[in-house]
């Protein structure tokens, strides 16, 4: 992304927006601009409490790592699209976003990158194709500790793979598999209050085995399944 809007205009533009985190890191991955949502999702009371800083300093380290090795990829020069995330912020309730970074150019030059993390809606059930895709989500539910294949999921709402990934940003906001990977996840989480291991979980959830499970876990709840039990105990 090459030049953008100074940031009294992005303020202006994005701050009205309470589903929308915006934001702007210079290459050392340091908060150069935030909107108000952030601001208040932080628990901080005015924009210059976060300007400077980075996420080393804001979230919690079980977090802060995951968080600072992304942002370190996209000054890098990738590009991070519709990553489906749940995140953890200090004073609000967990959140599931889809999130988009990329590089912030200048003549050529990576100086930094812009973000957005936009909260998942509620589903659009006066859709036309609510009903099928329901019927699809209903079996996701009953077998998401299972292989599921995303053919079959078609078969179920009468629809070819194409229309049902379509139709499924459109009612969902989300994709097939990442319905699963959001239904594994939330159940998941609520296996970690209780005394089950980690590899039990894991396969409760569908995972092929424990590190598989590891893996997801941490790229979409931002720590490990081991920290996130830990977190909630504390």
């Amino acid at each position: 992304m090459d030049a953008i809007l100074p940031p009294a205009q992005l303020q202006s533009l994005f701050d009205p927006l309470p589903d929308v985190v915006f934001f702007v890191k210079d290459t050392q991955c340091r908060y150069v601009h935030v909107n108000q949502t952030l601001i208040q999702r932080l628990g901080q009371r005015r924009r210059e409490d976060i300007i400077g800083r980075s996420v080393l300093e804001l979230y919690p380290p079980s977090l802060s790592a995951t968080y600072i090795a992304q942002d370190q990829r996209v000054v890098d020069g990738e590009v991070i699209e519709n990553l489906l995330e749940l995140q953890l912020y200090p004073n609000r309730r967990p959140g599931w976003c889809l999130t988009f970074k990329q590089p912030l150019r200048r003549d050529g030059r990576i100086v930094g990158l812009v973000g957005i993390s936009r909260d998942l809606g509620q589903p659009d059930s006066l859709h036309s194709s609510y009903a099928r895709l329901q019927q699809a989500v209903a079996h996701m539910q009953a077998h998401f500790h299972e292989p599921l294949r995303v053919q079959t999921l078609a078969t179920i709402a009468d629809v070819s793979v194409s229309q049902l990934e379509r139709l499924f940003k459109r009612v969902f906001q989300i994709t097939p598999q990442q319905m699963l990977t959001k239904l594994r996840i939330e159940t998941a989480m609520r296996m970690l209050h209780t005394g089950a291991s980690i590899a039990e979980i894991g396969q409760a959830c569908g995972f092929s085995d424990q590190s598989a499970f590891a893996r997801q876990f941490k790229c979409t709840v931002g720590m490990p399944p081991r920290d996130y039990r830990a977190m909630s105990r504390a």
